[in-house]
């Protein structure tokens, strides 16, 4: 049976103004939603809050995935419930490897219940899974050596976000303007990417300005938001 992620009235205020004003939405494993709308509109906010920043408060509506409610839990226990969210403008952390970062995250994801400095991912599986995954989305093996997200390009950091949804493999992705400010090229990757990730076992919800991630990606729903609902 597949999971659902399901968003009921959910109102969310940043800095005591309120952003979302009843947003209701049902995703289930498999499906490709598109949530489209202008600057503004809330589905920057929509992404955040469903993964649980601080900065944005829940004031009234639910979000479950199947029958847990999410609004106690803390962005890693969502995560470990299997959603997955990729920023538009991605974290850097100097000093932390690629593999490094992405071996602990596998094994937090994998293992929810081990303890800091125990039950990681055999390094042999580990080297031999990621290698897998960074030849099926043409990346060079030299990228998970590199420091996450430090001195990338725009591009890059995408391609960082796109290789984390392909070791994770969450329910649910939650892909957020993943082609801002990239060039063509960097779209077509991205895009080509996604759809060959996708299938039963994830649904990808796909925030955009564009139509270009859609061209490959088709949606089986269209969401356009304005002034925080669901319109």
């Amino acid at each position: 049976m597949s999971s659902v992620l399901k968003i009921e009235n959910l109102c969310v205020a940043v800095n005591e103004k309120l952003i979302l004003k009843g947003v209701n939405l049902e995703v289930r494993q498999g499906e490709i939603h598109a949530l489209m709308g202008p600057n503004g509109s809330g589905k920057s906010t929509l992404a955040y809050a469903l993964m649980g920043h601080p900065k944005y408060e829940v004031v009234d509506g639910r979000i479950f995935i199947d029958d847990t409610n999410l609004a106690e839990l803390e962005p890693d226990a969502r995560a470990r419930l299997g959603l997955f969210l990729a920023f538009q403008y991605p974290v850097t952390i100097p000093g932390v490897k690629v593999a490094d970062f992405l071996r602990h995250a596998v094994s937090n994801i994998r293992n929810p219940e081990r303890k800091e400095g125990e039950g990681l991912i055999p390094m042999r599986d580990f080297r031999k899974e990621l290698k897998s995954r960074m030849e099926e989305l043409g990346i060079e093996q030299e990228f998970a050596r590199r420091y996450l997200n430090d001195g990338f390009s725009g591009g890059e950091k995408k391609r960082m976000e796109i290789l984390q949804l392909a070791m994770l493999r969450p329910k649910f992705a939650i892909l957020d303007e993943t082609d801002s400010g990239l060039d063509s090229d960097a779209v077509r990757f991205v895009s080509q990417s996604i759809a060959r990730l996708s299938g039963p076992e994830m649904a990808i919800v796909i925030i955009t300005h564009h139509e270009r991630l859609l061209e490959i990606n088709k949606p089986q729903q269209t969401h356009v938001m304005l002034a925080g609902r669901i319109v």
